[in-house]
Protein backbone atom coordinates (compact mmCIF):
# COMPACT_ATOMS: atom_id res chain seq x y z
CA UNK A 1 0.00 0.00 0.00
CA UNK A 2 3.12 2.71 0.66
CA UNK A 3 4.24 2.00 -2.70
CA UNK A 4 1.17 2.39 -4.54
CA UNK A 5 0.61 5.51 -2.51
CA UNK A 6 4.13 6.69 -3.18
CA UNK A 7 3.84 6.24 -6.96
CA UNK A 8 0.58 7.59 -7.03
CA UNK A 9 1.53 11.26 -4.93
CA UNK A 10 3.57 12.32 -7.63
CA UNK A 11 0.89 11.61 -10.41
CA UNK A 12 -1.96 13.53 -8.24
CA UNK A 13 0.40 16.21 -7.66
CA UNK A 14 1.01 16.61 -11.73
CA UNK A 15 -2.57 16.48 -12.21
CA UNK A 16 -3.68 19.21 -10.24
CA UNK A 17 -1.10 21.55 -11.14
CA UNK A 18 -2.31 20.93 -14.60
CA UNK A 19 -5.93 21.43 -13.52
CA UNK A 20 -4.84 24.58 -12.06
CA UNK A 21 -2.95 25.50 -14.80
CA UNK A 22 -5.62 25.10 -17.22
CA UNK A 23 -8.16 26.93 -14.82
CA UNK A 24 -5.82 30.02 -15.09
CA UNK A 25 -4.58 29.78 -18.27
CA UNK A 26 -8.93 30.06 -19.66
CA UNK A 27 -9.50 33.03 -16.82
CA UNK A 28 -6.52 35.06 -18.36
CA UNK A 29 -7.73 34.29 -22.19
CA UNK A 30 -5.81 30.93 -23.12
CA UNK A 31 -8.64 28.91 -22.93
CA UNK A 32 -10.24 29.43 -26.49
CA UNK A 33 -13.46 30.91 -25.63
CA UNK A 34 -12.04 33.19 -23.14
CA UNK A 35 -12.10 37.34 -23.14
CA UNK A 36 -8.96 39.14 -23.28
CA UNK A 37 -5.21 38.65 -25.16
CA UNK A 38 -3.93 35.60 -24.75
CA UNK A 39 -0.94 35.85 -22.29
CA UNK A 40 2.43 34.98 -23.92
CA UNK A 41 0.70 35.66 -27.68
CA UNK A 42 0.56 38.52 -30.13
CA UNK A 43 -3.31 39.36 -29.96
CA UNK A 44 -4.55 42.34 -32.52
CA UNK A 45 -5.72 45.88 -31.13
CA UNK A 46 -9.20 46.60 -31.83
CA UNK A 47 -9.34 50.06 -32.79
CA UNK A 48 -5.96 51.85 -33.09
CA UNK A 49 -7.16 54.96 -34.62
CA UNK A 50 -9.46 55.41 -31.58
CA UNK A 51 -6.62 54.43 -29.15
CA UNK A 52 -5.10 57.41 -27.69
CA UNK A 53 -2.34 55.46 -25.78
CA UNK A 54 -1.57 53.12 -29.06
CA UNK A 55 -1.59 56.41 -30.86
CA UNK A 56 0.73 58.07 -28.34
CA UNK A 57 3.06 55.11 -28.50
CA UNK A 58 3.31 55.15 -31.89
CA UNK A 59 4.25 59.02 -31.71
CA UNK A 60 7.42 58.01 -28.82
CA UNK A 61 8.67 54.98 -30.94
CA UNK A 62 8.88 57.47 -34.23
CA UNK A 63 10.36 60.21 -31.68
CA UNK A 64 12.29 57.82 -30.48
CA UNK A 65 13.71 55.90 -33.84
CA UNK A 66 14.54 59.74 -35.41
CA UNK A 67 16.62 60.94 -31.90
CA UNK A 68 18.79 57.70 -32.54
CA UNK A 69 18.95 57.99 -36.59
CA UNK A 70 18.60 61.16 -37.24
CA UNK A 71 16.66 60.78 -40.26
CA UNK A 72 13.77 63.21 -39.61
CA UNK A 73 10.70 61.17 -39.51
CA UNK A 74 7.81 62.84 -38.34
CA UNK A 75 4.97 60.72 -36.47
CA UNK A 76 1.60 60.19 -39.12
CA UNK A 77 -0.75 57.92 -37.39
CA UNK A 78 -0.37 54.60 -36.10
CA UNK A 79 -2.52 51.93 -38.76
CA UNK A 80 -2.70 48.82 -37.14
CA UNK A 81 -1.13 46.67 -34.45
CA UNK A 82 -0.93 43.81 -32.07
CA UNK A 83 -0.07 43.36 -28.11
CA UNK A 84 1.49 40.33 -26.47
CA UNK A 85 1.24 40.55 -22.66
CA UNK A 86 4.71 39.52 -20.84
CA UNK A 87 5.89 41.28 -17.66
CA UNK A 88 4.13 44.45 -19.25
CA UNK A 89 2.94 44.61 -22.38
CA UNK A 90 4.73 44.49 -25.74
CA UNK A 91 3.32 46.45 -28.80
CA UNK A 92 3.84 45.98 -32.59
CA UNK A 93 2.87 48.99 -34.22
CA UNK A 94 2.49 49.65 -38.14
CA UNK A 95 3.02 53.44 -38.25
CA UNK A 96 2.45 55.88 -41.04
CA UNK A 97 5.65 58.60 -40.80
CA UNK A 98 6.78 61.04 -43.32
CA UNK A 99 10.35 61.62 -44.30
CA UNK A 100 11.69 65.77 -44.45
CA UNK A 101 10.50 65.47 -47.99
CA UNK A 102 7.07 64.79 -47.24
CA UNK A 103 6.75 61.21 -48.34
CA UNK A 104 5.11 58.72 -45.89
CA UNK A 105 6.30 55.16 -45.56
CA UNK A 106 4.93 52.65 -43.03
CA UNK A 107 7.21 51.07 -40.29
CA UNK A 108 6.49 48.46 -37.92
CA UNK A 109 7.60 49.57 -34.02
CA UNK A 110 7.90 47.17 -31.68
CA UNK A 111 7.63 49.16 -28.13
CA UNK A 112 7.86 47.07 -24.32
CA UNK A 113 6.04 49.15 -21.96
CA UNK A 114 5.69 48.03 -18.37
CA UNK A 115 3.62 50.73 -16.43
CA UNK A 116 3.82 49.91 -13.15
CA UNK A 117 7.61 50.80 -13.54
CA UNK A 118 7.18 53.78 -15.76
CA UNK A 119 9.60 51.75 -18.24
CA UNK A 120 9.21 51.99 -21.88
CA UNK A 121 11.83 50.71 -24.54
CA UNK A 122 11.76 51.10 -28.37
CA UNK A 123 13.03 47.24 -29.18
CA UNK A 124 13.05 47.67 -32.57
CA UNK A 125 12.31 49.91 -35.85
CA UNK A 126 11.99 49.05 -39.12
CA UNK A 127 10.34 49.01 -42.37
CA UNK A 128 7.07 47.69 -43.18
CA UNK A 129 7.50 44.15 -45.66
CA UNK A 130 5.54 45.52 -49.39
CA UNK A 131 2.45 43.93 -49.48
CA UNK A 132 1.85 41.08 -52.37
Amino acid sequence: MAIRLRLALPLLLALSFSVAGSAAAAKLGGGGGGHGPLVGGWSPIKDVGGDRHVQELGGWAVERHAALASDGLRFRRVVSGEQQVVSGMNYRLVVDAADPKGTTASYVAVIYEQSWTNTRQLTSFDPAPKPH
